[in-house]
């Protein structure tokens, strides 16, 4: 296993921060790294070699055997996971990691980012460099990307976005009204319906304004505070359709068993409405358009 491999590796950032960590105080081998995280050979040496490569971790070859040892950058990667600062640990990774790095430039200027759009970009964005990327590659990245934050995909479509933390605007009402509009008009003229799904609004409405989930809900439920009557939230039998989707939201949390430095990583694959006042609402029915929306209410 060279460490001029041109895809990144399938490694996971619970084992890339396991691994960090396992090196922070002492140097450890190969051999110590398996015994200490309970992994294959193989699979050690996977997660040592990608941490080499975005500068988490040094190697030290003068003795009988290798041995590796948390770098500045790798101890700066565990302070920004210790502080729970997701946004920064991303930082660290654009920064060190070219296929993290390219993975989000890239992102920056691709609108409607599935798949094979994807990795067409980013074939181009790296015709003369050494690195390259396949389907495991993107997907890879893209679990970085969003368990940090820094990326969104689309729970019905798949395609990837950039998360812009400022991205609810005044105009946020007339956009909303816009994909309303849009998800009314794919269902056919024979399908129209007045209730529609706040899971589906909410992904379209996200990826159309770069917003998170959870800002999105609070502009919502803002906004139907703004005009009573006009717009109206509606709940639904525990079996409604309106929470299935095809993809998983991805979450990431910090864990420290057993005294190692780690991150638990859950896949929600149901998806949620908004919730007022302890109650929870899964579509959301627009009665009369002439809507307004102040963010200085919020």
């Amino acid at each position: 296993m060279s460490d001029e491999r041109p895809t990144v590796r399938p490694v996971t950032l619970s084992r890339m921060a396991e691994l960090t960590h396992a090196c922070e105080a002492v140097s450890k081998s190969t051999v110590d790294l398996e015994d200490e995280l309970e992994v294959s050979h193989r699979r050690a040496r996977e997660t040592i070699l990608e941490a080499k490569r975005i500068s988490l971790l040094d190697e030290d070859d003068s003795g009988e055997e290798p041995v590796y040892t948390t770098t500045d950058v790798g101890l700066s990667f565990l302070s920004a996971i210790r502080d729970e600062d997701w946004s920064q640990v991303s930082t660290i990774l654009e920064t060190r990691s070219p296929h993290y790095g390219t993975f989000i430039e890239v992102l920056e200027n691709v609108e409607n980012a599935g798949l094979d759009t994807l990795l067409t970009q980013l074939e181009e964005a790296q015709e003369f460099s050494p690195y390259s990327y396949n389907q495991t590659s993107v997907e890879v990245l893209g679990d970085w990307a969003e368990r940090l934050g820094r990326v969104q995909r689309n729970a019905f479509t798949g395609n990837y976005y950039l998360v812009d933390q400022a991205a609810i605007s005044a105009n946020y009402h007339y956009l909303l009204l816009d994909v309303y509009d849009d998800l009314e008009e794919r269902a056919g003229v024979d399908l129209r319906q007045r209730y529609l799904s706040i899971p589906r609004l909410r992904e379209e409405t996200c990826e159309r304004l770069g917003c998170t989930r959870d800002d999105f809900d609070a502009a919502l439920l803002e906004l139907c505070r703004q005009n009573v009557g006009k717009l109206e939230l509606s709940g639904a039998p525990m079996d409604t359709a309106a929470k299935d989707s095809a993809l998983g939201i991805k979450r990431i949390a910090l864990s420290e068993e057993d005294g190692l430095v780690s991150t638990s990583q859950s896949t929600q694959q149901v998806m949620a409405g908004v919730e007022q006042f302890g109650k929870k609402y899964y579509y959301l029915a627009v009665h009369d358009r002439d809507i307004e929306y102040s963010q200085e209410a919020t």
